[in-house]
């Protein structure tokens, strides 16, 4: 692959500039932003071209506004994965409730589904991959950085309370296929337990499971009016483990579905 330094010279020999005119441009900068931080003189520049040196963020900002460069494309040829930014803050998790001041990276999201099968009766829960008629992009903060470009999708239906309040209805589900596995343990709070997309002849279902003697019992919240479910473990499909969720924060509109 081909070093910053020296795409870097590429782009500045395309444009016909000499080591003195950038100098000269930077200079303009720093005197605008009144920080001599931002100038680049004679030998930084023939350093970052020709030895490798690593620019301060000041020289690499007048760099990328002389050469009419991305900054976060250059950041990238430097190995900083910026568009990754939103996924590598979801490896570890804060306690306290904060806002979100990553979300300008607009290339931080993915394509998920914007418009349905409109003949689709949304108070059942269904699997979206099968009934998506257009996408559209989404900021992948909305899941909670999990990069939704490798999972599948459930829609929660409308009349669907069976999880709540974990799961409420309405919410777009996002589905990881490569567990599809029931987990028998591995937990210490009910809200650490695994949940389960799963489908059945009769219908859908989004629930935690437990299994024993092939019977695989599908478990809803306690909180809700909904009955366990057991079936034969060969009668079910199981989907996936729900892995993020989108959900409508609309409570009165929820309830009144349910009345």
């Amino acid at each position: 692959m081909e070093e910053a330094g020296q795409r870097l010279k590429r782009r500045r020999e395309r444009l016909g500039l000499k080591f003195r005119e950038v100098e000269q441009a930077s200079q303009l900068i720093a005197e605008k932003h009144k920080n001599p931080e931002f100038v680049i003189n004679l030998s930084r520049l023939s350093d970052i071209e020709n030895q490798g040196t690593l620019p301060s963020i000041f020289r690499l900002y007048s760099l990328c506004a002389i050469y009419r460069l991305d900054l976060n494309e250059v950041l990238g040829w430097y190995g900083v994965p910026v568009n990754e930014i939103l996924t590598d803050a979801a490896l570890f998790q804060l306690e306290k409730t904060h806002e979100l001041g990553i979300h300008k990276y607009d290339n931080a999201a993915a394509y998920v589904p914007i418009a349905l099968d409109p003949g689709l009766d949304l108070r059942k829960t269904f699997f979206v991959s099968e009934v998506v008629q257009r996408w559209g992009k989404l900021p992948l903060a909305l899941f909670g950085g999990v990069d939704v470009r490798e999972y599948r999708y459930g829609f929660i239906g409308l009349e669907d309370w069976s999880m709540h309040p974990v799961l409420s209805p309405g919410a777009l589900l996002v589905i990881d296929d490569g567990k599809r596995k029931i987990q028998a343990s591995g937990w210490t709070r009910l809200s650490e337990r695994p949940i389960y997309f799963l489908e059945h002849r009769d219908g859908f279902f989004c629930r935690w499971c437990s299994l024993k003697d092939g019977i695989l019992s599908l478990l809803p919240h306690p909180s809700s009016d909904a009955p366990v479910l057991h079936f034969p473990q060969s009668e079910i499909d199981i989907h996936g483990q729900v892995v993020g969720v989108a959900t409508n924060l609309d409570l009165e509109k929820r309830h009144r579905s349910r009345l």
